[in-house]
């Protein structure tokens, strides 16, 4: 997989969870690999910087702290670098915090984002990839998830950036030719992981026998995706350049499609999984019962999420195959090791 030519390569959000895989991915594929981040303290500092002590010292990678916020900046790297490929993983995360904070998602996620649409504008970028959500489905109940689906329901801001961020990235496809493909990540977990996430939490505090936060009463279903599948997708995908659609037709548009060089993946596990399971699977590897503190349902979230990856299967013959069985026993092993020499 791959080119035969080294491709130059920029990732932003290189020191983030998602982002620092990827990096590593390319990095082992022979390509020359730029990541970016701003190393933000929304949550632990030094977790970013130990991602990044994984990729110090290796030959094609090079790394900048840089906000992805600053214009200058943003525009001065792309003019200098000259990347190929751009895949924009860099933003705000979290939809709880999105309630709290909501001026950090305009910031990073909107003018963040047009950073980085005019920086490939004018530097002749082949192709970007850009980061979307599941969460972008928003109120939307008719399961699986499918990115032929009217996504115009968010019920957080969060999903209402990304949601901005493909009809930004779409915009730019049709006005400029540059290729872009969105990808939409369905509940990402594995070792390197967002300490913000449920998942991390859960295991911290069984760990500390402290009570865990079971939102909805454990009813709610998640695509939980190992990081190993994401990232293959990532790979696969970023060679694969999107051309204009032909089939295309504006009486009946098409939202995963374009007559512009723009396409649309959901990459989920095809497989919801409900909450009470997930943490019967973390209590098993960990040796330890949780203290369940079971709560209603909170604002911003949605009950379920369930991809349907019929296109991604379709065009690169690839689909997540690491179960929730094998994906938590891999974290639970990181988190032990991690834990005990930080």
């Amino acid at each position: 997989m791959g080119c035969f030519d080294m491709k130059k390569i920029l990732v932003t959000g290189a020191a983030g969870f998602i982002g620092y895989h990827v990096c590593k991915k390319f990095i082992e594929a022979g390509e020359k690999v730029v990541g970016i981040d701003n190393l933000n303290d929304y949550y632990d500092v030094n977790l970013k910087k130990d991602r990044l002590k994984q990729l110090e010292n290796i030959d094609n990678f090079t790394f900048y702290k840089i906000d992805l916020s600053d214009k200058e900046q943003m525009l001065a790297l792309f003019k200098s670098e000259n990347f190929n490929i751009v895949i924009n993983l860099a933003a705000q995360a979290g939809v709880r915090y999105s309630i709290i904070n909501p001026y950090e998602y305009i910031n990073s996620n909107i003018y963040g984002f047009l950073n980085v649409l005019e920086g490939c504008r004018h530097n002749s970028v082949e192709h970007l990839i850009f980061a979307s959500s599941s969460s972008v489905y928003g109120a939307n109940t008719k399961m699986p998830f499918s990115v032929h689906y009217n996504v115009d329901h968010p019920v957080s801001l969060y999903a209402a950036t990304k949601k901005s961020n493909e009809l930004m990235a779409h915009t730019y496809a049709s006005l400029y030719g540059i290729p872009c493909t969105g990808l939409r990540f369905f509940t990402v977990y594995g070792p390197w992981g967002r300490p913000d996430m449920a998942y991390f939490l859960f295991t911290k505090a069984i760990v500390d026998a402290k009570p865990i936060k079971v939102f909805n009463h454990g009813k709610m279903r998640r695509d939980f995706t190992y990081i190993d599948d994401i990232v293959e997708g990532v790979f696969r995908i970023s060679y694969k350049i999107p051309t204009p659609n032909p089939v295309w037709n504006g009486d009946n548009p098409d939202p995963a499609i374009s007559y512009a060089p723009y396409k649309l993946y959901n990459i989920g596990n095809n497989n919801a999984v409900e909450l009470m399971y997930f943490i019967e699977v973390l209590e098993e590897n960990l040796g330890k019962k949780a203290i369940k503190d079971m709560l209603p349902m909170q604002a911003g979230d949605v009950q379920a999420t369930y991809a349907n990856i019929d296109d991604l299967l379709a065009d690169i013959g690839y689909k997540p195959s690491i179960n929730i069985e094998e994906g938590i026993s891999r974290f639970v092993k990181w988190y032990k090791i991690y834990t005990q020499t930080n």
